[in-house]
């Protein structure tokens, strides 16, 4: 995987989700590169934790595609390629295209206004610069477009496809310039869901996952 203004991406946590985000983004970043050893007692070392939760954390990194292990061996980094990313953005500007349209013509009231305070927000963090805060408010945005769709099965499928994704999401934001452009896709959702506008708001967040695709490629391996 490529590297990209690398960084300290490490925290110290006690947690297993602290060390799952910490160790993928050590692994997107390139922190970590493919074919590297994830040793159980270092990992521990490290956090201060016992090696249960660590077994946990990188069996959550295996089922994100970021970690793979064969019997009776260490846990390695897995080679995260370019088509394979791609594939799975593909699946997901699909579900976040269903999502957006579904919300324009079944959200309430109190959840398009919801949504649309919750995006103009934001837009501090964009000035600010604050890529973490950003991240953050970018999940809670996706998922009201997964809930305002009204549907327990399309938001089943979403969110876990959007937990195999979530270093990649989270990396894209390192990017020059993408907290901004981030907004305004955004805005064009918020503005088609506003309208009730279906078609296009199913579009804008079809084509907002695409970019999200490219921006992300560039942590990606570019090989098989």
């Amino acid at each position: 995987m490529k590297q990209l203004r690398r960084r300290e991406v490490i925290r110290t946590g006690t947690t297993v989700e602290q060390m799952v985000r910490a160790i993928a983004d050590m692994i997107v970043t390139g922190a970590l590169l493919p074919g590297e050893k994830l040793d159980e007692i270092s990992l521990a070392s490290r956090f201060e934790v016992s090696r249960t939760p660590v077994r946990e954390a990188l069996r959550e990194l295996g089922a994100m595609g970021l970690v793979g292990r064969e019997p009776n061996r260490s846990a390695v980094v897995t080679n995260v390629t370019e088509t394979h990313l791609h594939s799975m953005f593909e699946a997901m500007a699909e579900l976040e295209g269903i999502c957006a349209r579904l919300s324009a013509e079944r959200m309430t009231v109190d959840e398009r206004r919801a949504l649309e305070l919750d995006h103009r927000g934001s837009m501090r963090l964009v000035h600010s610069g604050a890529e973490e805060e950003y991240a953050a408010h970018n999940t809670e945005f996706h998922t009201r477009l997964y809930r305002g769709a009204h549907n327990d099965h399309v938001f089943e499928m979403v969110t876990q496809t959007r937990a195999r994704l979530a270093p990649f999401r989270r990396a894209q934001f390192r990017l020059p310039g993408r907290l901004a452009k981030s907004y305004e896709e955004h805005d064009q959702i918020v503005m088609a869901i506003i309208r009730a506008d279906a078609v296009a708001a199913g579009q804008a967040a079809y084509s907002h996952v695409a970019i999200v695709s490219d921006a992300s490629a560039v942590f990606a391996t570019a090989g098989e």
